[in-house]
């Protein structure tokens, strides 16, 4: 049985309660919540490196986006680093591209964006983004702003969108925030396409194809490609990927892929958590491996003696 929780605070008090058997931790639950003796005594802890990535996305239907320099300047002034080691208290590892490190799409030779302000400044003013005495940065007497949206109950993301602010302020962006519950941000204002930038994060499957969140065809309402990327070369690319057998060639493809979107930027990509788990001790049959605890789930049992619920079947 499951039980939708949206906030993550609300849902570790469950569990230390004994209410609910299983939860994802964030970093400071994990570090900090979960290693008192009571605690271990009840739940198991696990981490392992999981498909998934946290980015922030530009809706490249704001004219403030359609410039690659500006996009760039944005990725170049987030520090990943600081980022990892503040927000995700070093359980998570840096990305450049929208594949996992150490898979075999991933395209390792990408650098990525370093933590680099002068590199952002100098790409805004390129591309015709002046300074003036308020602070701000103008373009044609039109200031720089906009509001980064994330979910309500996300701690996380939530920090992520305040450091982004207060980085991007550096160089003269009014940033505000705005936290939504999810079911409000995603209908209203994702598939809306009425956003301007988002924290957002991607579950991947093992296998590497990413056609709906990337190909031209699927920025439509409630589509996956909402921030309406559109790259010819990459279409070309994720169908070919997915329309051959060939290993080899799909790994080219990939990492084509992996190399331009780095480039565009649509995305600052930023890192994949640590997956943290936390699984009461009376589930037996959990064998962590590198696809994670989930994989044999069907095998997870509990003992008779440990039962706490009964189901009866009516005949």
């Amino acid at each position: 049985m499951y039980r939708i929780i949206p906030d993550e605070s609300v849902q570790f008090m469950n569990l230390e309660a004994g209410n609910i058997d299983m939860m994802t931790l964030t970093p400071d639950m994990y570090v900090n919540k979960s290693l008192d003796e009571s605690f271990n005594g009840s739940y198991n802890r696990y981490n392992y490196t999981g498909p998934q990535y946290v980015y922030i996305g530009y809706n490249l239907e704001n004219p403030l986006f359609k410039s690659e320099k500006v996009r760039q300047a944005l990725s170049y002034a987030i520090n990943r680093d600081d980022i990892i080691k503040n927000v995700m208290l070093n359980l998570a590892k840096p990305v450049t591209g929208p594949f996992i490190p150490g898979s075999w799409a991933y395209n390792g030779s990408v650098k990525g964006y370093g933590y680099d302000l002068k590199k952002s400044a100098q790409l805004l003013k390129q591309d015709g983004w002046v300074k003036q005495p308020d602070g701000f940065i103008y373009k044609n007497g039109v200031r720089f702003t906009f509001t980064i949206y994330t979910n309500q109950g996300n701690k996380p993301r939530e920090e992520i969108a305040t450091i982004a602010q207060q980085q991007w302020g550096l160089l003269g962006i009014d940033v505000k925030i705005r936290i939504l519950a999810w079911n409000i941000l995603l209908t209203q204002f994702i598939d809306k396409k009425k956003f301007d930038a988002v924290v957002m994060a991607w579950s991947l499957s093992r296998d590497p194809d990413c056609f709906d969140i990337w190909h031209s065809s699927k920025t439509k309402e409630g589509e996956f490609n909402f921030i309406s990327y559109k790259n010819p070369e990459v279409d070309a690319l994720l169908v070919r990927a997915r329309t051959t057998f060939d290993f080899n060639t799909r790994r080219i493809c990939y990492r084509r892929i992996h190399e331009i979107l780095s480039a565009d930027a649509p995305y600052t990509f930023l890192y994949t958590p640590d997956i943290l788990e936390a699984v009461h001790r009376r589930i037996h049959g959990i064998v962590p491996a590198p696809a994670g605890i989930g994989y044999n789930q069907i095998k997870w049992y509990v003992p008779a003696e440990l039962r706490k619920y009964k189901i009866s079947i009516e005949k």
